[in-house]
């Protein structure tokens, strides 16, 4: 049997049936880590740096656990203190829509809000 070489070249260009990263999954994942994250916390800015990262390295963690092959996973987060003012964020991205996706998730309670945006980026 000859093996198709441009079968072998289009199989490295998406990813396997059921192997797409998901954005509900993707959210449901970042609103967990912000629950046992920030649930209770109250807003202190000597402590925003620490918590950003440790945010951000968690829902990478556990977004990599999805073992999803060859996907490259970004994570911004924002902690700021809630004042009753308005916050927009905004990106451009240029990426395959059929492969590549992104979830974002909002956490605020009386003193504190935080976005966290999750990108899944797959890599050929």
């Amino acid at each position: 049997m000859v093996a198709n070489p441009q079968h072998d070249v289009l199989s490295q260009l998406r990813p396997a049936y059921g192997m797409r990263a998901s954005p509900t999954k993707m959210k449901e994942l970042i609103k967990e880590v912000l629950k046992e994250s920030l649930s209770g916390q109250t807003y202190q800015g000597d402590q925003v740096q620490q918590q950003t990262k440790l945010i951000a390295d968690t829902v990478k963690d556990k977004l990599k656990g999805e073992l999803l092959p060859r996907y490259k996973f970004m994570v911004q987060v924002v902690i700021g203190e809630q004042r009753g003012e308005g916050v927009r964020m905004g990106c451009r991205t240029f990426w395959d829509r059929d492969t590549d996706t992104y979830a974002s998730e909002t956490f605020t309670n009386d003193s504190i809000f935080c976005i966290v945006v999750a990108y899944a980026v797959y890599l050929c």
